[in-house]
């Protein structure tokens, strides 16, 4: 089932994708295949791997919210740029934020897309 909305935690090890709508949240995680840090030499075609599959939990998801420490959100957005092109649009925005809770992340995201959808002029489905 795919939902309108997406948040998704993402740090260089994993990643929690949430979809929701007003009554329900559909929650996923995806991890990356090494288990080193990557400041200490992580593979990058794992890291390529672990953002195929994260693509592939975005399948179908019209509006993204991308959150997470150390700059992971950026980088993917990056990759996404030079590898799945299509996806760029729907990754509509970046919030920093280190740990939080399920409750607090589909909180964030709410607030972000009813801002987000009434500065574009579109009604939020949520």
């Amino acid at each position: 089932m795919s939902l309108f909305h997406a948040v998704v935690w993402m740090d260089h090890q994993q990643a929690q994708v949430l979809q929701f709508d007003a009554e329900s949240v559909q929650a996923q995680r995806v991890k990356a295949h090494s288990h080193h840090p990557r400041h200490h030499g992580t593979d990058t075609r794992a890291l390529h791997v672990f953002f195929e599959q994260l693509v592939g939990a975005l399948n179908g998801v019209q509006e993204v919210l991308l959150v997470g420490p150390a700059g992971a959100p950026e980088e993917f957005k990056t990759w996404v740029a030079h590898h799945q092109a299509a996806l760029l649009p729907r990754l509509v925005g970046t919030e920093p934020a280190d740990h939080p809770t399920e409750a607090q992340l589909v909180a964030l995201a709410r607030r972000y897309f009813l801002k987000y959808d009434r500065m574009a002029g579109t009604p939020t489905p949520m």
